[in-house]
């Protein structure tokens, strides 16, 4: 009698561990799923707001654009480039998230390598030249990432150089092997980099290609040019959707 009472004893024991066991699983498994699903849930919210983020910045109609740079720049027909120094300005109106027209101005300094033959002026062995740009034209933004954007810019017009203004009136341009001061066509392409620090001001670098038609008393020329721009982007305004 007690034998048998001993084994129901044991055999409720057992059954009520089963059940245990089985309800534990069950706990398990849908604390899991739910822990799968609130991850799933993160990453879509996190996806959210980095979309949002990205329409935010790129959906402003206006930038402005302020820095400096640098430009390699050859100052005669025959002389070595020389190094100048700038100071870079544009305004891009954008007519959806990727185009925009472009208005660009742009400042050069340096000092000149004059040709050193006969024509070599001794009082003014480096003298300084200047050179300013005014272009327009259009950019593409064929890359955009919540913190990083990448654009294609191609602009056009005038090109104004300086080159007798640094020799204090001892000797003509020509005269140290230098091209003739004058306005001349120019043109400039390059590609930007933007890091986004907010959705409306980003820090921007542009290696670019400026082509000039400066003269010599020989005749035209094309100057190919190279260097970079850095500088400041501040964003407002919004496009119409």
């Amino acid at each position: 009698m007690v034998g048998s009472r001993t084994l129901v004893v044991r055999g409720w024991v057992m059954l009520g561990l089963a059940g245990l066991l089985a309800c534990t699983s069950v706990s398990a498994t849908a604390q899991k799923q739910k822990t799968r699903r609130a991850r799933r849930e993160t990453n879509a919210s996190r996806q959210a707001r980095i979309q949002r983020t990205i329409e935010d910045t790129y959906s402003h109609k206006y930038e402005v654009v302020g820095g400096g740079g640098y430009l390699r720049f050859r100052s005669g027909e025959y002389t070595q480039k020389n190094n100048e120094v700038a100071w870079s300005a544009a305004g891009n109106y954008y007519l959806d998230p990727k185009l925009a027209v472009v208005a660009d101005a742009r400042g050069y300094f340096g000092n000149a390598k004059p040709v050193r033959g006969d024509n070599f002026n001794i009082q003014s062995p480096h003298p300084q030249i200047n050179e300013y740009t005014f272009m327009g034209g259009a950019s593409y933004r064929f890359v955009r990432h919540e913190k990083f954007a990448l654009s294609a810019q191609a602009i056009g017009g005038v090109a104004w150089g300086i080159f007798s203004g640094g020799d204090k009136g001892l000797v003509a341009s020509q005269s140290s092997g230098l091209w003739n001061d004058g306005f001349r066509p120019g043109f400039n392409i390059g590609i930007s980099a933007d890091y986004n620090v907010y959705p409306n001001l980003a820090l921007r670098i542009t290696p670019n290609y400026l082509g000039t038609f400066f003269t010599s008393p020989s005749g035209g020329t094309l100057q190919n040019n190279v260097g970079f721009t850095a500088g400041v982007i501040y964003r407002f305004g919004r496009q119409h959707q």
